[in-house]
């Protein structure tokens, strides 16, 4: 492989994670792992840290070698791959989330600045631009990266914080890249027939406009980000190409959502919350689906 990186991932245990560090490897980068739960074997490159310990999160990044080779250096890795995160709100209390996931993404962004780690890709969401679309409303369909953002709840909210902050470092260091990728809800492949479930009540996932993503695409996606050049701050919503229903999409925003302005009609079960940029841009291409479930 001829752009073979050193990656440190965080939260590389979580549902993204686990599938993410195989397919980087498989791939021909190097990966490091920081997570706050212990290593699944003894041959993982891994490093156990409190990533709202700013000491921790500054030791973590600055690894290098392994075993009795291992050190601290500047540079350390070529990129910070940032999925550590609190993933859904009233997990615990609020303001323990807040302090949770901002305090993570404030260290993981300032250890990078610190040690001279110029390239970070870091799991954003789709609930920054205003989810559940049932509660807030949605100013248009298809939903795009210029959608504003609305922080609804907690989590929203540290989404909504994490991509400003994000925007604020960029335009301090311009040699800077953070890559903000608008996770859609996450889907294993376990869950899938449960799928069906919503086939005869979709007001169950609506919430989202009925958007998914397979965890093994999010680390398509992931990947692909890893050699998006242009420095700065951007954002990219990772999904995929169809809804979790059978249903035409058409049908479904008629019934739920008539009052939504429509920018162009929809094919299908055609995904609402578009991955064109992503594809254009990054090359994204999603290969994995529920149809078996449907």
């Amino acid at each position: 492989m001829t752009d073979r990186k050193r990656i440190a991932v965080t939260g590389g245990h979580g549902k993204v994670g686990k599938v993410l560090i195989p397919y980087l490897r498989a791939q021909g980068h190097q990966v490091f792992c920081l997570d706050q739960e212990a290593p699944y074997t003894l041959d993982e490159p891994y490093m156990q840290v409190d990533l709202t310990n700013f000491g921790d999160t500054l030791d973590g990044l600055a690894s290098v070698g392994e075993d009795v080779y291992a050190r601290p250096e500047r540079k350390a890795f070529d990129v910070v791959i940032h999925l550590a995160s609190v993933p859904h709100p009233r997990m615990v209390p609020d303001s323990e989330e807040f302090r949770l996931n901002m305090m993570t993404t404030y260290n993981v962004f300032e250890a990078c600045r610190r040690l001279g780690i110029k390239d970070i890709v870091w799991a954003a969401s789709e609930v920054g631009i205003g989810v559940p679309f049932d509660q807030t409303g949605a100013p248009y369909v298809p939903v795009d990266e210029d959608y504003p953002l609305r922080g609804y709840n907690v989590y929203a909210l540290t989404k909504v914080l994490g991509e400003v902050m994000a925007e604020e470092f960029c335009k301090n260091d311009p040699e800077l890249r953070i890559t903000c990728l608008r996770l859609s809800n996450v889907i294993d492949t376990e869950e899938y027939p449960g799928f069906e479930d919503w086939q005869d009540d979709p007001t169950q996932r609506m919430w989202n406009f009925w958007t998914y993503i397979d965890n093994r695409d999010a680390a398509q996606g992931i990947e692909k980000a890893l050699h998006h050049a242009p420095r700065g701050k951007d954002a990219f919503f990772i999904t995929n190409d169809d809804t979790v229903m059978r249903a035409p999409t058409e049908a479904l925003l008629e019934a739920h959502f008539p009052e939504v302005e429509r920018k162009r009609r929809f094919e299908g079960n055609e995904v609402v919350l578009t991955n064109d940029k992503a594809k254009r841009v990054l090359g994204f291409q999603p290969r994995h689906n529920g149809s078996q479930a449907r």
